[in-house]
């Protein structure tokens, strides 16, 4: 049975370590800076949670360190050296933040937003993997295998331009959200409104290519449409958003018309 240790106790660990308890793997303890998230993780997983670096035990066979990418480095740098397998989870850090740390390190990457207030599926999430060794790279595999369904060896350049993506597609998406939300407030108007359409245009996109899904004014470029829309706009940065995505929407609608006739 593979002993592990969480190094972070925050959102995505939280749904990675129990993911993989229900799998049978043996979470062993708990690290966070936060007492708070540390004591929370530990008394869902049963588990010892420490906010000490240094007590940190000695016996897993695998650390993952789950972590924000400002803190990560500082947190290799201080763990005691071992013979386990490290792993962290970071999208946009490459993997060797651990060299010259440890002599096995990894990349164990789930793409997913993860809150600990909501139930996931984690079976469903992709995971992109990387390995200092071949060995490691085949334990991480069958690993995330036992987690769901599809596993893809990444490198650490690529995964870059995977969270790249995930930003536009996740968060950029979800502020957009947000502007809708208070633009509606201030109209005395419920963001419940706009659900059934969001779930449309995210459904859409399963069966078919996003720049075949755009719909609305920006596409056919309707000029007096973006302009009266922008004018309602008081927020100055806003009417940047809309001017700029709107100007984009259209050049990816020309493009894709001018492929298409070749």
């Amino acid at each position: 049975m593979v002993k592990v240790i969480f190094i972070g106790a925050g959102n995505l660990a939280t749904h990675l370590s129990v993911a993989m308890q229900n799998k049978q793997y043996e979470i062993i303890q708990v690290f966070s800076r936060s007492n708070e998230s540390a004591s929370q993780l530990g008394q869902v997983l049963g588990v010892p949670y420490t906010t000490d670096i240094t007590s940190v035990k000695d016996n897993a066979d695998l650390y993952i360190f789950s972590l924000k990418d400002t803190a990560l480095k500082e947190t290799v740098a201080r763990l005691k050296p071992n013979t386990a397998l490290w792993v962290h989870t970071a999208g946009s850090v490459p993997m060797n933040i651990f060299e010259g740390y440890i002599r096995r390190y990894g990349v164990l990457y789930p793409l997913q937003t993860f809150s600990k207030t909501r139930s996931i599926d984690i079976s469903t999430t992709p995971f992109f993997i990387e390995a200092s060794a071949p060995e490691d790279l085949k334990l991480l595999s069958d690993i995330a295998h036992s987690l769901a369904t599809k596993v893809t060896i990444t490198t650490s350049e690529q995964r870059k331009y995977l969270h790249l993506s995930a930003v536009f597609a996740c968060n950029f998406t979800n502020h957009m959200y947000a502007i809708a939300n208070n633009i509606l407030k201030q109209q005395g108007l419920s963001f419940d409104v706009l659900l059934p359409l969001i779930d449309e245009t995210a459904t859409k996109i399963h069966e078919m290519n996003p720049i075949k899904a755009q719909t609305g004014p920006a596409v056919r470029y309707d000029e007096n449409v973006m302009q009266a829309q922008q004018e309602l706009l008081s927020d100055s940065i806003e009417k940047e958003i809309y001017h700029l995505i709107s100007k984009n929407i259209h050049k990816f609608s020309q493009t894709d018309h001018e492929q298409n006739k070749l």
